[in-house]
């Protein structure tokens, strides 16, 4: 069989490598100049490949269709893409939450490894090639399985007006975050125009932009073991703890790139979300309370300005300060309980105004795309219409971040590689 892929992504490499080993001619295209291209920037471009939790763990770390993914992890889990990587000369390293780096901190490793791959299954490779289209062929008919089919693919057209026929096209053409990386969204259009539903996408583990203009004079400032909480929906509540870091348009941090996959659509719905953090997670009300009036009964003669650099980066004292309406060069024997007590309150629950986000160019993934119920979770081929495949980003699978998703793409990629049989 002649195989077209489209994509030239984590999930397109592993599509392509997979469907040669099957004795197929495989021919890749690719919209970008060089392959991978979005390998190479994630992990801050050290390539956070995938995690070393247990496999049965990864389910619990996606947002969208996790059960979807289900035989495809189970075909190429997260030890078959180290071992894969390591037999080919790209050796790990295990860091903080498992996370899964190549020893060399470079990005480009894992991709050299899929190109030495591709190039020694006879992969043929076109680079700065565009599809514009999916081509079926109109041909009722019912296979061995018993699924009825309604199309089968005959081919694809490229950018160039060139039609390429072929037996079977996997589309890896990844989501709509970092277009700059090529993806532009084009395996939505081929969905669409073949009658497939896209589920709504929208932008993923992505910074979230601030109405709050004090806000902004925090810029650059992190915060580590505190509690962001975030009221979204009908009851419910995304509270998590660890870090987040103020920028010139908001809050960003893992935080809150993973507040972002779960309340991003409740944020698109109601445009603004109020959030809260607990700057002070380990001590109760009443605790934090006794710590500050033992600190002013201490210093007594100061003021709470200088009193506060025991408890808060210097930069959030003045905010916070202002915000409680206390004047930084007050002496602690001049604030009253109320303003005390304000004090607490606001060190336990700093408002923050969500509205919005950095939107795509800033996303680490797509939340949305090509939907499961379209594609067979054991094969990835599309369900009616034949000898047709998505992988990776494109579908409506995303996790949160820690080498998830790349790992999604790899399975996901290598299942529907697999798949292709001749028929």
């Amino acid at each position: 069989m002649k195989v077209v892929v489209i994509g030239g992504g984590a999930a397109g490499m592993m599509a392509a490598i997979e469907a040669a080993k099957n004795n197929h001619k495989v021919l890749l295209f690719e919209r970008n100049e060089k392959l991978g291209k979005k390998i190479y920037i994630t992990g801050k471009g050290r390539c956070n490949c995938t995690n070393s939790a247990p496999i049965e763990e990864f389910f619990s770390n996606f947002i969208s269709n996790p059960r979807f993914l289900y035989s495809a992890f189970h075909s190429f889990t997260n030890e078959n893409l180290m071992s894969f990587l390591e037999e080919r000369g790209t050796h790990l390293k295990v860091e903080r939450g498992n996370r899964v780096f190549p020893v060399s901190d470079h990005a480009s490793d894992v991709t050299r490894a899929f190109e030495r791959e591709l190039k020694k299954n006879h992969v043929q490779v076109y680079l700065n090639t565009g599809v514009k289209k999916v081509l079926t062929l109109g041909d009722d008919y019912l296979p061995i399985d018993g699924e009825k089919y309604t199309d089968r693919v005959s081919g694809v057209l490229l950018d160039d007006g060139t039609i390429e026929e072929c037996d079977a096209v996997i589309v890896c053409t990844g989501g709509y975050s970092y277009q700059t990386t090529g993806s532009t969204g084009d395996g939505y259009r081929f969905a669409k125009d073949l009658g497939l539903k896209v589920t709504d996408i929208r932008p993923s583990l992505v910074p979230f932009a601030t109405k709050d203009t004090d806000i902004f004079e925090l810029q650059g400032l992190s915060l580590k073991n505190v509690t962001l909480r975030i009221p979204y929906g009908k009851k419910k509540k995304y509270e998590e703890q660890g870090e987040m870091m103020f920028t010139h348009f908001g809050i960003t941090g893992p935080l809150c790139l993973r507040a972002s996959a779960i309340v991003g659509k409740s944020l698109e719905e109601s445009k603004e979300l109020q959030a809260e953090i607990d700057l002070k997670p380990a001590l109760s009300v009443d605790q934090l309370d006794q710590r500050i009036l033992r600190d002013f009964t201490k210093e007594i003669n100061k003021n709470i300005h200088t009193i506060l650099g025991g408890l808060l980066p210097a930069k959030m004292i003045p905010i916070v300060l202002n915000r409680v309406g206390i004047p930084g060069d007050k002496k602690a024997h001049d604030i009253t309980r109320k303003e005390r007590l304000a004090l607490v309150d606001i060190l336990k629950h700093f408002t923050i105004t969500i509205n919005g986000t950095e939107g795509f160019q800033q996303a680490i993934v797509t939340q949305g795309g090509v939907s499961v119920k379209e594609v067979s979770p054991n094969t990835m081929e599309v369900k009616t219409i034949k000898n047709l495949y998505f992988a990776g980003e494109v579908l409506d699978i995303d996790g949160f971040t820690g080498g998830f998703n790349l790992q999604a793409a790899f399975s996901t990629g290598f299942l529907a590689g697999q798949s292709v049989i001749d028929q």
